[in-house]
């Protein structure tokens, strides 16, 4: 069963901390090619995971097209929220001049073609970007919330612009992404962190539709390169939306029992996810039986582990060690 951990590159390794430190800024590590190669090394060299996912952040595309995104200590994400006018404008501007978008991103692009040359090849190497509902939900609400409430209402009260938003991010993202497996991603993944805010209803007009959108413009471009849907807090609705927006993999949160999701999909699809982060601060006997249920439930089905959302600062190297090895034991 192959392995790799949601932000394996991150503040729970004092080596990441470091180039961190000596990047400057959050977005300046984003941007710097050779020092976001470095971090996203780090755990392929520790650990030795059979995936590597690109560094960067999901906010580099609302940072593409014109608005301003900053990261607090403390806080996380801060983007001044747009009005309906902002978002028309910023739309027009996109669709005036893509190439300006693709060029903010070419220090990005860079940062995959290294990794590329750097990394074994028996090591995936898998881009990234945020769900149009998700990064959406920044810039309109300008940080992340519980509820997502600003998104929500600003949906409600100006469906026309929403969904014009969402379109443009779908259309932005499909850009970055074909330029991400040109450079050599061997797949990308769509992280819709926050999925698990809406109706119903919502679900399928904000997270499946434009997911579906951006998996019809990809397999237009890139016909062989598999797609990873992960709908953080929907997990009852794995069917529809694996069906739906037709990915090849759907991610799991630690909400869900691989068992249970592996009974709403089929049997040729892959799962991947599935252990609480939590379980990387805790002590070893509840994580080994969190791996074995995890194995159980996928026996004999395609499944790659890994955590059902990133690991948190305060994740234990021992833990990661352990974890690893438990999934390699069998």
């Amino acid at each position: 069963m192959p392995i790799w951990m949601m932000r394996q590159a991150g503040r729970y390794l004092p080596e990441y901390r470091k180039t961190r430190a000596q990047a400057g800024s959050f977005l300046d590590l984003c941007y710097n090619p050779e020092l976001a190669c470095e971090v996203t090394l780090q755990p392929i060299r520790r650990f030795g995971f059979d995936g590597s996912i690109l560094f960067s952040d999901i906010l580099v595309v609302p940072h593409a097209l014109g608005q301003d995104v900053r990261f607090e200590e403390g806080i996380g994400p801060v983007l001044p929220p747009l009005s309906a006018g902002e978002i028309d404008a910023l739309i027009v501007g996109f669709e005036s001049d893509p190439e300006r978008f693709d060029r903010h991103l070419d220090p990005v692009i860079e940062t995959v073609e290294r990794l590329r040359s750097a990394l074994p090849d028996e090591v995936t190497l898998l881009g990234f970007c945020g769900a149009p509902w998700t990064v959406a939900t920044y810039m309109v609400g300008g940080r992340g919330s519980p509820d997502q409430a600003a998104a929500r209402k600003f949906a409600l009260n100006e469906p026309d612009v929403f969904d014009r938003l969402l379109h443009c991010l779908a259309e932005a993202s499909v850009r970055y992404l074909s330029r991400q497996i040109s450079a050599g991603a061997d797949a990308v993944q769509i992280f819709d962190s926050w999925a698990g805010s809406l109706s119903p209803a919502g679900f399928q007009r904000y997270s499946v539709g434009p997911i579906a959108e951006m998996v019809e413009g990809l397999r237009a471009r890139h016909a062989g390169t598999p797609i990873i849907g992960f709908a953080k807090g929907a997990m009852h609705a794995l069917g529809p939306f694996s069906a739906k927006t037709g990915v090849n993999a759907v991610g799991l949160d630690w909400t869900i029992d691989v068992a249970a999701a592996r009974s709403q999909v089929p049997d040729t699809m892959v799962t991947q996810g599935n252990i609480d982060p939590q379980l990387m601060t805790a002590g070893p006997d509840a994580l080994d039986a969190a791996v074995d249920a995890m194995m159980r439930g996928s026996e004999g089905l395609p499944h790659v582990a890994n955590l059902g959302h990133g690991i948190t600062p305060d994740g234990q190297i021992d833990q990661v060690h352990r974890f690893i090895e438990r999934v390699r034991a069998g």
